[in-house]
């Protein structure tokens, strides 16, 4: 008999609030977190916006802020959603927890990129005439410009590296990265360890910023990202007819996954179960999913067979819905795949609309906006849906959100490359 996975804590820093009950209710009041880029000058782009996290002050959730002043955003973002999710869940300095059955599996992007000083680099040791660059000269000034530590917190692993020294946790440390993905492979891989014993408590989600240089104009070049410059609280519109892209988000989302009689045993208050999970690769191509949503539909109906679910069992869809003509378009055809005729009849939804695309960390933060769906039987709103799209038929709860208690939830996340995973959530029962 496998061991049952429960959520007992979470923790969130978002364009929409630093705190899970911030980032619930600006979705339920249909906000967005959407707005000009700030940091770093942007007019030059064909895209000059995203969904920053404003007003961020590390100090609020550690002790000694100051030695993490040379990690990335990221890290900075993972440790305060990861202190929020501890605090929440009643271990934060709990004395009895066995900190080697206490591991994390995050899902984290890239951290540093010193944008600046690698340009003035090259501008420095470039010769204009042969359009060639001088290595030793760029090596020299390498070894004296470019911060040790910094260039160190590229790394992926260095997040989940950082919350389990600062918070003593030593049991198992992983980190993924499967592009959009990453963040819900990381929850879905944490419970499987829980599952067959491997730990008793897993710290799972994932943090990410790619507003920077870097990261725009990666996605600008593939055509990924909205240039609605005009409007930007309105350039996210997934399912939308006339969406035109994505806007690029950043945060981290925190989740304590635990096994339920460790659960009870400490007297833990229990959010949710995690009930299924399921994760496929399309197989296709890096940037485009398959067209015939084969790799989603996979993934859909393992996470069911996993929770053991009938299509009608389905109440609510946290819907990757990136605002992508392909992506909306071969979701909503995976949707109605997987579960017939029912799929009319569910509530689907983008968090994408008011957030952004927060890359990595997505996937966190839209599960623990199913878990408070869950707890609050309210389901938030899809904005800036305006024009219907003859091939996007289902029900996006548009611009308004909806009461409704529902016992079960599925959230997809679905990522470049082809990597899908899908999560699903249910209402407690002992």
């Amino acid at each position: 008999m496998r061991r049952r996975v429960v959520i007992t804590g979470m923790g969130a820093i978002t364009p929409l609030g630093h705190t899970v009950s911030d980032l619930f209710s600006e979705q339920i009041a249909g906000k967005s977190g959407v707005a000009r880029t700030t940091r770093f000058d942007a007019h030059a782009f064909p895209t000059t916006f995203s969904a920053e996290v404003r007003d961020f002050d590390l100090s609020r959730f550690v002790a000694d802020a100051s030695r993490w002043e040379n990690s990335g955003v990221n890290c900075q973002f993972g440790l305060a959603a990861a202190q929020q999710a501890l605090k929440d869940a009643g271990i934060f300095d709990d004395k009895r927890l066995d900190r080697t059955r206490a591991g994390i599996y995050l899902g984290c992007g890239e951290g540093v990129q010193d944008f600046p000083n690698l340009i003035s680099l090259i501008a420095l040791s470039g010769d204009p005439q042969s359009h060639k660059i001088d290595t030793p000269a760029f090596t020299a000034a390498a070894l004296k410009h470019f911060h040790a530590q910094r260039e160190a917190e590229q790394e992926l692993h260095t997040t989940p590296g950082h919350i389990a020294e600062e918070f003593g946790l030593l049991g198992p440390n992983y980190n993924c990265l499967t592009a959009c993905a990453a963040s819900s492979q990381a929850i879905g891989e944490a419970s499987e360890l829980i599952r067959h014993g491997d730990a008793d408590v897993m710290v799972s989600g994932g943090a990410h910023s790619m507003i920077n240089p870097f990261g725009v104009t990666g996605f600008n070049l593939l055509t990924a990202l909205s240039t609605r410059n005009d409007a930007p609280e309105k350039a996210s519109r997934p399912f939308d007819l006339n969406r035109d892209g994505f806007v690029l988000g950043e945060g981290a989302g925190m989740l304590i996954l635990e096994e339920l009689e460790h659960a009870r045993r400490r007297g833990a208050r229990i959010y949710a179960e995690l009930t299924g999970y399921g994760s496929t690769a399309d197989a296709f191509r890096i940037t485009d999913s398959h067209p015939d949503g084969r790799g989603a539909i996979a993934c859909i109906e393992a996470a069911m067979k996993d929770a053991r679910l009938n299509p009608s069992d389905v109440g609510y869809i946290n819907a990757h819905g990136t605002s992508t003509q392909v992506n909306d378009r071969v979701e909503t055809v995976a949707i109605k795949r997987v579960l017939g005729e029912h799929a009319y009849k569910v509530p689907v939804n983008s968090s994408k609309s008011m957030l952004g695309h927060l890359i990595a960390a997505a996937g966190a933060v839209e599960l623990i906006t199913c878990v408070m769906s869950l707890l609050r039987s309210v389901l938030p709103p899809t904005i800036n849906y305006e024009t219907p799209d003859p091939e996007c038929d289902l029900d996006y709860i548009p611009n308004a959100a909806r009461e409704k208690r529902v016992a079960h939830v599925l959230s997809n996340s679905f990522g470049f490359g082809g990597q899908n995973v899908s999560l699903i959530v249910s209402r407690f029962t002992a």
